[in-house]
């Protein structure tokens, strides 16, 4: 392993209680020799901060208010000391093995500036959910193609990385957006940078009734479309992708329906 990248691992958190320590153990229990993990607090008033301080000796980490969960990534990339970067939400995981076939990845490719790979979706429990959705998406994602993103985010954030070359010559996350900064993110690094697909389960998203994911679709894709029409000047790329808000929407109603009957 000697010569692997250093990771830097940001995990912006806010009264995640519930999943914030199962998140740091899937990134602890990585065994990456070259790990830098950051937590940013917003100054959480749950059990947080009793978890971050068992952890104290294993990760850094910052408890104060801040502007937001965008604000809080930016905090830790400022902070970061690694070649290699994310942002991991307090209620996701990394899967087993992930960072090492990061690591291995941009060793073996010093072209590569921004990788992604695949993401399960997972429930309060961990159990995999939304299996046809986590293929379609990874249909998508195998054509690797900026037409595509135009109408539709089929890049999973939790496994996605870039290099530190990317922030110095893209900037930091927008805090102007609440659900879709990442979206806005890759279109902008998409500008500049060929993604790079690793056809591997690199982390597990989270749905649950408090997440972001699992209660604001609405204004996500809401903001996707608003965000989309500052970067695509196609007026069908910008009709494929309200369509496909719709379709993808009602697609989500009736999971929840399904769900809700059982």
């Amino acid at each position: 392993m000697t010569g692997l990248p250093r990771i830097t691992v940001i995990t912006p958190s806010f009264n995640q209680g519930e999943f914030i320590e199962q998140t740091i153990r899937s990134v602890l229990d990585q065994g990456y020799p070259n790990l830098e993990y950051l937590v940013m607090d917003g100054g959480s008033t749950d059990c947080t901060l009793e978890v971050l301080e068992r952890y104290k000796g294993q990760l850094q980490y910052v408890s104060e208010p801040d502007r937001g969960q965008s604000h809080a990534i930016n905090k830790g990339l400022h902070m970061a000391s690694g070649e290699i970067l994310c942002y991991l939400n307090s209620d996701d995981l990394l899967a087993p093995g992930a960072l090492q076939k990061v690591g291995y990845f941009f060793r073996a490719h010093p072209q590569a500036h921004w990788l992604t790979g695949r993401c399960r979706m997972v429930d309060e429990n961990g159990n995999e959910v939304r299996r046809s959705i986590t293929l379609y998406k990874n249909l998508w994602l195998s054509t690797r193609s900026r037409l595509v993103l135009a109408i539709l985010n089929y890049i999973s954030q939790p496994a996605t990385f870039w290099t530190r070359q990317v922030v110095e010559q893209v900037g930091y996350f927008s805090e102007h957006w609440n659900y879709a900064m990442d979206y806005e993110y890759w279109l902008r690094i998409g500008k500049q940078y060929p993604l790079y697909v690793l056809n591997e389960d690199l982390a597990h998203f989270r749905v649950h009734s408090k997440s972001k994911g699992g209660t604001g679709a609405v204004h996500q894709f809401e903001e996707q479309l608003l965000i989309a029409r500052r970067y695509v000047q196609s007026p069908l790329l910008l009709s494929l992708h309200r369509m496909h808000n719709a379709l993808i929407l009602w697609v989500y109603h009736r999971l929840q329906a399904r769900t809700q009957a059982r």
